[in-house]
């Protein structure tokens, strides 16, 4: 696929005015596959990167009515019990499409972690702290930035828990 001009985007000047250093990555925005799985598989193929470091956002909402966010590599999926556990929930699910514009900030397939509405609590799957960069959506279809998980996890107050089906 082809490449783009870079054009900044929210979360890309959310990351500069923290002198937070990252790799903007865009591709060709087309029509992917429905599933998130399977888009983020896409994304990762786009762009030439190892889909284990790809990170999709994916917003749930707690039995106690708390919104929160997790972040799992592209190939796997959340465990809702893992997740919910992670927060200190009973339980968790995930946000309806219709949802996810109004609580974010962002669309569905360009949804981030950074710059979201609010800051809510946010869990990556352990693995990114394997990894000296992981890639995030940019905040929009279309783009990507490759970043540092710990200075992620820092600048999200996040934490890292195993929350992904096995």
């Amino acid at each position: 696929m082809a490449k783009r001009k870079e054009e900044k985007t929210n979360v890309m000047r959310i990351l500069d005015q923290r002198k937070i250093p990252y790799t903007a990555h865009f591709y060709e925005e087309t029509q992917g596959p429905e599933g998130t799985r399977e888009y983020g598989l896409h994304v990762a193929e786009a762009l030439g990167q190892d889909p284990r470091r790809g990170f999709k956002t994916l917003a749930a909402r707690g039995a106690s009515g708390g919104i929160y966010v997790f972040e799992v590599p592209a190939p796997e999926s959340l465990d809702l019990k893992k997740a919910a556990r992670a927060v200190g929930e009973k339980s968790v699910e995930l946000l309806r499409v219709a949802e996810i514009n109004e609580v974010t900030g962002y669309i569905r397939g360009g949804c981030s972690p950074v710059g979201m509405k609010k800051r809510y609590p946010t869990v990556f799957h352990e693995t990114a702290l394997a990894y000296e960069t992981i890639y995030i959506s940019g905040g929009k279809i279309g783009a990507q930035v490759e970043i540092a998980p710990q200075a992620l996890l820092e600048l999200l107050g996040a934490s890292a828990s195993d929350i992904t089906a096995q």
